[in-house]
């Protein structure tokens, strides 16, 4: 068995011991400036003429101080851990800046590993298995939060530099002997998408089946880390990364935990994984809780069945882990739920498209094509009135919004697209939903990508340009942790015919479904054109559309449909009521046939029971083509 299988077999027998805090017990040392530069111990002096003060760099320890970090592993493991972290929360190049360290990440990184594998060696048994666990820290960047009050679209860090940096942290780290990689005290869901991005780099080079622990820290009680994500939009942003667990540290101690622990563990189809500190701090920056507090309250913890991997986080010592580890024994792991067959997005909010009774509403009024104002206030510079769009199609009920800003051509539409989404994740309200991003040019909607905690849906894939691009595409909207579009288009031209449509659906679907791309993130646009088109095919396009969308929601499990609504009216001379019932009947003859996302602008929508007997009829008699008169009917009502 390789790692992963391994700690899932132990998982179904026992909760598994993570280890507690290391800063805690080197805080405890009180070491001199001499301690952190080698002057002291094994070290040899190596770093004594640093020119920036290293005390407080902990991760530095494994170079200067080996000794100090191989006995706190040794101490962890007698009490019972089956995973120690490394000592590297800190060893990405962004953080080890602050000290001039900056080009030691790999260096730093390996010692780390190869510390706590020497350690996790000599207390491993056929029995009793030890593993490391490669610790990556957050930084102290956000790539979600703005930190410039003068403009909002700015960031401190981006997802280049983040990804870059965990990548040099993440190869030393295995380079060193880690088993695992576990991305810990995520508070930017951003930052952590980077990271996993740099990790699936590192498992293509390798050809590796890299295991990772995704765990992240609670901000306030409404169950939101720092960048204002609620925790089970979080987990559907990471769950592409195929994490072996995700779950929570750090945050209030065990006994606020525990709620949003459990809307993790009732979510997460792997290990769930949790460590708190013990307790809150004092004034002193120390923390009270003793082991028997802290195991009597996680106790809680097993009784209901909520995790998998227990350990500790600031303030804890081999004590409180000896302590959790005798209560664990007691207990069954919990049961970990089969995979969600359902199509999850995210924002800071969480978003399931199959739930709705009827379809969720894509506002598309986002998208350069065919909203010439939008598009004006994006050339201009004018963002604020941009994200005015945004928060317009949301409050009149638009779920998701579609952003698009390369299909006129725009030169600058890469920046602009980074600009537009960097400000609208400022507004709480355009950030609640998730983001569809569409275009011709993939380089702006990876920049786009870029910028997104949650999870996005990238549009418009296609076979247009062969199965080997359409593959290399949808593959990396899933590195991304997007969900995939695609419309019926191959390399014969659009699917106009129901025929056609079906056989490129049949086609897209396979060949996702086959590269394991999950098919609760496969979304199919059958393609409907306008009602006033002249020719019979396209006139029938409404009817083609609803009879390709039954077919898929029966032949392709887990599967979202969607509909551009708004392409029915264009060219077509009718006033609002006319257009309005258009939208609305089509919706409710659709949705029936399987329909579950529809781009329209939220106002141009009339519920089908409100629309006028007579010209429901009518609208009916000519999308599903009952009368040849219809076309002309409607138009003479217009």
């Amino acid at each position: 068995m390789n790692i992963r299988e391994k700690l899932n077999a132990i998982a179904k027998e026992r909760i598994l011991i993570l280890d507690g805090a290391m800063g805690s017990l080197i805080q405890a040392e009180h070491l001199s400036e001499e301690d952190f530069r080698g002057m002291n111990g094994s070290g040899n002096g190596r770093f004594a003429g640093h020119p920036v003060a290293l005390k407080g760099c902990n991760d530095i320890l494994c170079l200067s101080k080996p000794e100090l970090i191989s006995r706190i592993h040794r101490d962890y493991l007698q009490a019972g851990a089956d995973i120690i972290e490394t000592c590297s929360f800190n060893s990405t190049a962004v953080s080890l800046a602050d000290y001039g360290l900056a080009d030691m990440s790999w260096e730093i990184s390996r010692a780390a590993a190869a510390l706590a594998r020497k350690a996790a060696d000599a207390f491993s048994t056929p029995q009793k298995p030890r593993f490391v666990a490669g610790s990556i820290g957050p930084t102290a960047k956000s790539a979600s939060i703005s930190n410039d009050m003068g403009d909002l679209s700015k960031r401190n860090i981006y997802w280049d530099e983040l990804a870059e940096a965990c990548y040099d942290n993440a190869r030393g780290l295995l380079d060193g002997g880690a088993d695992i990689l576990l991305l810990e005290t995520i508070f930017d869901t951003l930052n952590a998408k980077a990271a996993l991005f740099a990790i699936s780099r590192l498992c293509e080079e390798r050809n590796e089946d890299i295991p990772v622990m995704i765990s992240a820290t609670v901000y306030d009680e409404n169950c939101r880390i720092l960048s204002g994500q609620k925790i089970d939009a979080f987990a559907a942003s990471v769950l592409h990364a195929r994490p072996l667990s995700i779950g929570l540290n750090c945050s209030f101690g065990a006994e606020k935990l525990k709620e949003p622990l459990k809307i993790l563990s009732a979510l997460v189809p792997c290990l769930s994984c949790a460590y708190p500190n013990a307790g809150l701090p004092n004034k002193e920056g120390g923390y009270d809780e003793s082991p028997e507090s802290m195991a009597s309250k996680i106790e809680d913890y097993f009784k209901e069945g909520l995790v998998n991997i227990i350990g500790g986080c600031c303030g804890t010592t081999p004590a409180h882990i000896a302590r959790i580890a005798e209560k664990a024994a007691q207990y069954k792991p919990r049961l970990i739920p089969s995979a969600p067959q359902e199509t999850l997005l995210s924002g800071l909010k969480l978003l399931k498209p199959g739930k709705a009774q009827s379809p969720v509403i894509i506002g598309g009024q986002t998208n350069d094509a065919g909203h010439n104002e939008f598009f004006d206030f994006i050339r201009e510079g004018s963002y604020d009135e941009a994200i005015e769009t945004a928060q317009d199609m949301i409050e009149n009920g638009a779920s998701i919004i579609n952003v698009c800003m390369d299909s006129t051509g725009f030169d600058n539409a890469g920046e602009a697209i980074r600009s537009f989404i960097n400000l609208a994740q400022c507004f709480q309200a355009v950030a609640a939903v998730p983001f569809m991003i569409g275009g011709t040019d993939f380089d702006v909607i990876e920049k786009a990508l870029k910028c997104l905690q949650g999870k996005p849906v990238v549009a418009s894939l296609n076979l247009k340009d062969g199965k080997a691009e359409f593959l290399r595409k949808a593959r990396l909207a899933g590195r991304y942790g997007a969900a995939a579009a695609v419309t019926l288009i191959d390399e014969a031209g659009e699917a106009v015919s129901p025929e056609r449509k079906i056989a490129v659906a049949e086609q897209s679907y396979k060949l996702l479904v086959c590269s394991a791309f999950p098919p609760q993130d496969i979304i199919i646009d059958p393609l409907v054109f306008p009602l006033s088109s002249a020719g019979e095919e396209e006139a029938s396009s409404a009817l083609n559309f609803i009879r390709c969308s039954e077919w898929i929601r029966k032949n392709c499990p887990g599967v979202q449909i969607l509909g551009n609504v708004s392409k029915l009216s264009f060219g077509f001379p009718c006033n609002d009521a006319i257009r309005n019932a258009i939208h609305g009947v089509f919706l409710k003859h659709a949705g029936d046939a399987g329909l579950g996302m529809a781009i329209v602008d939220p106002k141009s929508l009339c519920p089908y029971d409100e629309i006028e007997s007579g010209l429901r009829e009518t609208v009916e008699d000519l999308i599903l083509c009952r009368k040849p008169d219809a076309l002309k009917r409607l138009r003479e009502l217009s």
